[in-house]
C-alpha cells in the first residue's frame, strides 16, 4: 500500500508488547528505504491508560525505518524543538506506523543546547521489562550518537529542513 499523501495513525508500544501511545492523524509527507516523514497539527492522542489529549505545536517527525530512533520537531514560538525517541526501528503494518518506545530521550534546544531525559524511567523498565545486554548496548550506544548527531546538526536536527517538510504538510493538507 502506498501511504504517500495518506493520513495515517501512529502506534508506540513498550517492550513487553503493551500500547504506549496513539497519534489519530499524521500526514505522510515522505517515505523511502530509511525515513518516513509525517506531520500533524493538533492531532489526538491516546494513551496506553485510555487517557486522551491534543498536542499543542505543529511538528514533523522522522521516523527512521532502519536505525532505533524518532524525532519529532515541534514548532514553537522560539524555534524548532527536537525531541529523539530512543526507539526501535519503525515498521509500517496495515497502513500504521509501529515502534517499540524504549523510554530514553533526548530534547535539542533552538539554542544547541541538549538534555538527556527518562534516564531513571529507563533503568527501571530495563529490570522490569527484561532488556537484554545485548538490547541495552544498542540503545545507550544509539543514545550517545544521537546526542553527538544532535550537536552537529546532522539530518534530521536540521530547523531549515524540518520547516521545509511542514510548509509541504500546510500545502498538501489543504487539498485533503
Amino acid at each position: 500500500m502506498d501511504i504517500l499523501n495518506h493520513w495515517i495513525q501512529v502506534q508506540s508500544y513498550k517492550h513487553d508488547g503493551s500500547l504506549h501511545r496513539c497519534w489519530d492523524r499524521n500526514l505522510v509527507i515522505a517515505d523511502d528505504d530509511d525515513f518516513l516523514v509525517v506531520a500533524s497539527n493538533r492531532t489526538k492522542v491516546t494513551e496506553g491508560d485510555g487517557r486522551r489529549w491534543y498536542t499543542h505545536e505543529p511538528a514533523v517527525t522522522f521516523f527512521s525505518k532502519k536505525d532505533w530512533f524518532n524525532v519529532i520537531c515541534m514548532f514553537k514560538e522560539d524555534g524548532v524543538h527536537f525531541y529523539c525517541n530512543i526507539a526501535s526501528p519503525t515498521l509500517i503494518d496495515q497502513g500504521i506506523a509501529k515502534y517499540i518506545d524504549y523510554d530514553l530521550d533526548i530534547k535539542l534546544f533552538p539554542d544547541g543546547s541538549t538534555r538527556l531525559l527518562d534516564r531513571q524511567e529507563y533503568d527501571k523498565h530495563k529490570k522490569t521489562l527484561g532488556y537484554s545486554e545485548d538490547l541495552d548496548l544498542v540503545l545507550q550506544k544509539v543514545t550517545y550518537r544521537m546526542l553527538d548527531t544532535m550537536r552537529k546538526k546532522v539530518y534530521p536536527f536540521q530547523a531549515d529542513n524540518a520547516k521545509h517538510f511542514f510548509d509541504i504538510f500546510i500545502e498538501k493538507s489543504k487539498n485533503n
